[in-house]
């Protein structure tokens, strides 16, 4: 008989075949696994940047509708298997506006409302109190919303949220601050309609191109006028892109925010910088917080002091005094060391832990002219050549690692001279760190010298980055409608 061959060449070609098979399909369903979502994920970006770049025109021509060059202008959107809707009722207004307060922090109430105030709605039990000045304006918003993606117009600016909450600002709105002037032309969308699927949707904008005033506007309220006199005016942005908003005013070179997450709402807050300059002297005036960053913040703080009646400026105890939180700085003037002279003396207060009492007395005194009700004199608290003398064994406002001090970092431990500009920029300093202070003159238990109708207050500082003068605020109503 024949014996067959054995031969394993037939086997290593099939084998050789599996092994190739196997790695092809394993390649296919990683590419199906990883690589298809990939490009899906991709498409929807495409797709999302296309209706980013239709809201950007959208917001442009918007724009035109909203200054008058024009009644109406229409945009076409890509819908793209999306969602297309126009948020123009009083549902969608609670979801999208805008709130301005003004208050004055030496109000009774501001002290409880103060811990409270980055809160949404947290000046709702404040409205009729005096200091508190409220009004607001909706806006609403037109958005495209593909899955967990949405793009919108909204306040004249246009943004996009992304599926992990957070957004970002597409198109600026129209909110506009240099450090002294906010402009705030609010675009209100009126409307309620959409439209879904993949075909394309024209979005019209018209108006009547009457904006509605807000601010100043005396006739409503005699307290909202220019320039402004509160201390402070506080933005309140309830909105969807609320993060968004945020991140915008703190791109802004002279304004911060901060947001109330829960919420939805961005909170932005401005110093108001009182009047200055010099004018007829009050018996309160007020100083806005001052440049921190500045080493002198303090140009020109002068009062020229006329007698009231026939006994002079002969106080023995005139003060000038002003209270920021656990903070009191008090200047006193007093006929001590002979006729036509004025003494000066500072006391410096912090109840806060680890302050204290800081104690300065006048080496030399300002000079009285004139005699009986024609008495005069200048006080020139940035005086450079008249001193004070420390009085106290330790200080502990001057070193400037602490909560409650700042530079320069010395050491007074009593009997130190210096100059009343130097007394006067430090403190000024560390009592407006919060804000806006009023100082108030008086002589406590005894009448008045001063006759503030012929006496005057000259002015003039660095007032904090982001303090505000002027404010201007204007609602203009948009129909918006799909076709």
């Amino acid at each position: 008989m024949k014996e067959f061959l054995v031969s394993e060449k037939a086997v290593s070609a099939l084998m050789g075949m599996i092994v190739i098979l196997a790695l092809t399909i394993t390649s296919i369903s990683v590419i199906f696994l990883y690589g298809v979502p990939t490009i899906y994920e991709m498409e929807d970006m495409a797709n999302a940047q296309k209706v980013e770049q239709a809201f950007t025109v959208f917001d442009s021509r918007t724009s035109k509708v909203a200054l008058g060059e024009s009644p109406s202008q229409t945009t076409s959107f890509s819908m793209m298997d999306g969602d297309i809707q126009v948020n123009g009722d009083n549902a969608s207004y609670n979801e999208s506006q805008i709130v301005i307060i003004s208050v004055d922090m030496d109000a009774s109430w501001y002290s409880s409302f103060k811990n409270n105030r980055y809160r949404w709605r947290s000046w709702n039990s404040y409205t009729n109190e005096t200091g508190m000045n409220e009004f607001n304006s909706s806006m609403g918003s037109i958005v495209f919303t593909n899955d967990d993606r949405v793009i919108g117009y909204e306040g004249g600016g246009v943004w996009s949220k992304y599926p992990n909450g957070k957004s970002v600002m597409i198109s600026p709105p129209e909110f506009h601050y240099n450090g002294e002037t906010l402009t705030l032309p609010v675009m209100r969308i009126e409307g309620d309609a959409t439209s879904s699927g993949i075909s394309d949707v024209a979005v019209t904008v018209s108006s009547d191109n009457m904006p509605v005033v807000l601010y100043p506007d005396p006739a409503t309220d005699s307290r909202r006028t220019n320039p402004l006199t509160s201390d402070k005016v506080i933005i309140y942005i309830k909105s969807e892109f609320y993060n968004a908003w945020a991140d915008y005013a703190n791109s802004l070179a002279y304004a911060s925010a901060v947001t109330d997450d829960t919420n939805e709402t961005a909170v932005i807050e401005l110093e108001v910088i009182p009047a200055m300059g010099k004018d007829t002297l009050k018996s309160a005036f007020k100083i806005g917080a001052v440049n921190q960053d500045n080493p002198a913040p303090i140009y020109n703080f002068s009062i020229d002091l006329e007698a009231r009646a026939s006994q002079g400026l002969n106080p023995s105890n005139y003060e000038i005094t002003a209270t920021s939180g656990t903070k009191t700085l008090t200047y006193t003037l007093a006929k001590k060391g002979g006729a036509n002279q004025l003494e000066i003396g500072l006391v410096y207060v912090d109840l806060a832990p680890g302050g204290g009492t800081e104690t300065w007395q006048g080496n030399s005194e300002f000079t009285v002219d004139g005699t009986k009700e024609d008495q005069s004199a200048t006080v020139d608290l940035l005086s450079t050549t008249l001193t004070l003398n420390y009085e106290e064994s330790s200080d502990f406002s001057w070193a400037n690692n602490t909560s409650i001090s700042i530079a320069p970092d010395v050491d007074y431990t009593g009997g130190e001279d210096v100059a009343l500009y130097d007394l006067t920029q430090h403190y000024l300093k560390l009592l407006t760190m919060e804000g806006s202070v009023v100082f108030n003159l008086q002589q406590p238990g005894k009448s008045d010298p001063v006759d503030y109708d012929e006496s005057t207050l000259t002015l003039y500082y660095d007032g904090m980055p982001g303090s505000i003068t002027y404010l201007h605020v204007s609602r203009n109503d948009l129909v918006a409608t799909l076709n």
